[in-house]
């Protein structure tokens, strides 16, 4: 059985997809899709956020972008869903906008790149950029269209992702995960944090985080995950007795996110009792669940012959991986009708920012990039960052109603690229360090993780770092 640690998009994708290949497999996560999944923009664009020292990392997201059609019409038909729209998946492109002649040239340069490397894109004057995106600033005097970029409501694909695993009866084990179980040099599954355990590690100073949707949960999907920091982010009192261990069917939420762990809970013991979310559709539980997940009655262990760590920016409290938090502000606003088509882009003041449409009128403005550790408050320079920024691209923007602001916590790497594959220590796989691009490389790193081997494989795979353990 593989046992997937994390479940933000990148676990729960890798879940989905060895549970469809018939591979026996249990989802560990407080509080699924509540981290960095929920907070993120979900921009499909390794296009347009390509640099000229990150290459490899343009390869990987160019492969991974490839696979996303058949990955979102595999997972809406293994969701009931009636298509891909219901993801919000769309293919209009993204629109990189410059207002100065340094931007200009800046532009120019990375035109020429991308047409070297023949990747798809369209040089702009500033009345056809106004043309595509009527809302954009008088100011704009150019721009460069990557018609090839896409994107996805995060949300949705994670929704959607709990009820295909809800489908396939994956388990879902909603607990922190204290450390990995190991059998001489050998990882053969993990130790459960117990209830009410949310105290710092020595040394530590990051104080608990605190979550989002009243989760009391925080972080990259496994959220409630004990860091390097210590920042386990469980709320106190959201665990009664042993219902940390609990095993059930996935929740699948009705709405963005599913399950906050505030609604299930199982009794003393080990009754398994099935409970119920306020915007849920209901889980299975049972000695069914608690059986196919190998958990060890009140010893709070999970075994299984592989162990996936996904556990986003705190992997590092887990196993030696060269992963770090980098906090995103973001905010989301709403019109009755859609501001813009596309996703637009662009430097303001030195500061990248990007506004992405939703379907519903909502449109997501970010984000900040932020090396404060594990700090996950919302703060009033970073929204007002934001904000300031996106005006001077699409004035229009300071009209619209705040729905939504929320800090996220990205898993960076010293050189930018993930660590997906065997990690050098056996039973130990890793599926983390995706930093902006989680949810577009969520694809190619479930393919990779199933067996795939070759260029891309090699791209990323962890031992490129000798300290992993």
């Amino acid at each position: 059985m593989d046992v997937i640690v994390g479940g933000g998009v990148v676990g729960l994708s890798a879940a989905w997809r060895l549970a469809r290949a018939g591979r026996p497999v249990t989802v560990v996560d407080p509080a699924p899709a509540s981290g960095a999944s929920h907070a993120a923009a979900g921009m499909l664009a390794p296009v347009s956020e390509v640099t000229y020292t990150e290459a490899p990392l343009l390869r990987l997201g160019v492969a991974s972008l490839r696979r996303w059609p058949a990955f979102a019409a595999e997972l809406a038909a293994d969701a009931g869903l009636a298509g891909t729209r219901d993801l919000d998946l769309r293919a209009d492109g993204t629109l990189d906008v410059a207002f100065g002649s340094d931007d200009l040239a800046a532009l120019d340069e990375l035109a020429a790149y991308m047409e070297k490397l023949e990747l798809p894109v369209e040089r702009l004057t500033g009345r056809e950029c106004r043309r595509l995106e009527p809302m954009l600033a008088p100011s704009v005097r150019g721009g460069l269209l990557a018609p090839g970029d896409a994107w996805v409501d995060p949300r949705r694909v994670t929704a959607a992702l709990l009820a295909a695993l809800d489908r396939l009866e994956v388990p879902l084990v909603r607990a922190r995960v204290a450390e990995l179980l190991r059998d001489g040099d050998r990882v053969v599954g993990v130790r459960l944090e117990p209830p009410g355990d949310t105290a710092p590690s020595p040394g530590t100073t990051a104080p608990a985080a605190t979550g989002e949707g009243g989760s009391g949960l925080a972080g990259q999907g496994t959220s409630g995950l004990a860091g390097p920091s210590g920042a386990t982010g469980q709320a106190a009192g959201a665990w009664d007795g042993w219902s940390a261990v609990a095993a059930e069917g996935v929740n699948a939420g009705a709405g963005e996110g599913a399950g906050a762990g505030s609604g299930e809970r199982a009794g003393h013991g080990g009754a398994w009792e099935a409970g119920r979310t306020g915007t849920g559709t209901g889980i299975r539980a049972g000695e069914r669940t608690a059986a196919r997940a190998g958990i060890a009655g009140g010893l709070g262990e999970i075994r299984g012959e592989r162990v996936v760590l996904a556990a986003g920016a705190w992997s590092a409290g887990l196993a030696e991986v060269p992963v770090r938090p980098v906090k995103g502000q973001i905010m989301r606003l709403r019109s009755p009708e859609p501001l813009l088509s596309r996703c637009v882009r662009g430097t303001v003041h030195g500061t990248p920012v990007y506004l992405v449409p939703r379907g519903d009128g909502e449109l997501v403005v970010g984000a900040t990039q932020e090396e404060l550790g594990f700090d996950r408050r919302v703060t009033a320079g970073g929204l007002y960052e934001l904000l300031r920024d996106a005006r001077e691209l699409v004035p229009g923007v300071t009209e619209l109603e705040v729905a939504d602001v929320v800090a996220g916590l990205r898993p960076g790497t010293p050189d930018n690229l993930p660590l997906v594959g065997p990690s050098g220590t056996p039973g130990l796989a890793l599926a983390t360090g995706h930093f902006r691009g989680g949810v577009l490389m969520a694809p190619l790193t479930a393919d990779i993780l199933l067996g795939e081997e070759g260029e891309l494989a090699a791209l990323c795979a962890p031992g490129r770092f000798r300290e992993i353990s």
